[in-house]
């Protein structure tokens, strides 16, 4: 028996995501108080009460599902017992990181409204895209991606038969055209700020780097499987080389689940706003 605690990324969010746990928990409530601290501004009111356009902003967004994320597992995670392995979608490896006591719960937060803002940048400096490719095998997808000239690549590996492009707004387009003529059931544009996870992140990753090697990382309590090679990690150098790299690599979601199963997960609790990932097991497990 192992269980594993999972945390999902950007697009996740809702209105009114926290107010449960800052109502109900003087824990909770204390973390979201200390977190509008350190970010100098009240992201509980967007939380609690914004605008949808509010919290889609990626230097909300991130901050937000974070929040969410870690303070939930405080506040739950004690009815499960430790964790045997951690995993995140993205942005929730952050979350995990913080969980598995790689990271401190501020120096987390910290990271994460760091890397949002740097994300936010790049985006604006080079408008991109991502679409959701349906019904299609992995290996169709990563070679017509591969003999396109505009940028466009693999970005989120989700579960078989459901993978995430990233790229240039050309890019895309061009890619859903050859992957529906490939027979792609569906290739959807994505609502998102630009082309994460692909090369376009290069200068997000720049900025990030550097506040990870400012930030003072510990041994993980459990082994957290990450996005970059979806193998399970303890030591402080290999986490932080591999959260620089995850900016501009896809994410192998399922092959962390397909990974952590093959090492004995047979429990797997989200926390974090939604089911997106618990709903992405199943459909791993098959």
């Amino acid at each position: 028996m192992k269980h594993s605690c999972i945390f999902p990324g950007q697009g996740a969010q809702f209105v009114g995501m926290g107010k449960d746990l800052y109502d109900q928990h003087p824990q909770a409530n204390e973390m979201f108080e200390e977190a509008n601290q350190i970010l100098g501004f009240r992201i509980t009111d967007l939380m609690f009460s914004g605008t949808d356009d509010d919290l889609k902003q990626t230097r909300v967004t991130q901050p937000a599902v974070f929040l969410h994320s870690v303070i939930g597992y405080e506040v739950r995670g004690a009815e499960y017992g430790m964790p045997d392995m951690v995993g995140g979608h993205s942005l929730g490896e952050f979350s995990a990181l913080v969980a598995a006591k790689g990271l401190s719960f501020a120096d987390g937060l910290r990271l994460v409204y760091a890397r949002a803002q740097a994300m936010q940048k790049a985006c604006e400096a080079q408008p991109s895209t991502m679409a959701a490719i349906l019904g299609l095998d992995d290996k169709i997808v990563e070679k017509i991606c591969s003999e396109i000239s505009e940028t466009v690549v693999p970005a989120n590996y989700n579960s078989p038969g459901q993978l995430v492009v990233s790229g240039t707004i050309a890019g895309v387009e061009l890619a859903c055209e050859k992957l529906k003529e490939a027979g792609a059931k569906r290739a959807l544009p994505l609502k998102v700020g630009g082309a994460f996870h692909s090369p376009l992140m290069q200068p997000a990753a720049e900025e990030l780097k550097k506040a990870i090697e400012q930030t003072e990382f510990k041994t993980t309590i459990c082994p957290i499987y990450q996005n970059v090679d979806a193998k399970p990690h303890t030591n402080p150098d290999d986490i932080k080389a591999n959260l620089i790299l995850q900016l501009t690599a896809p994410v192998r979601w399922t092959q962390i689940v397909q990974n952590m199963l093959a090492d004995g997960a047979d429990q797997f609790t989200e926390f974090g706003p939604g089911n997106v990932l618990t709903g992405l097991v199943q459909k791993i497990k098959g």
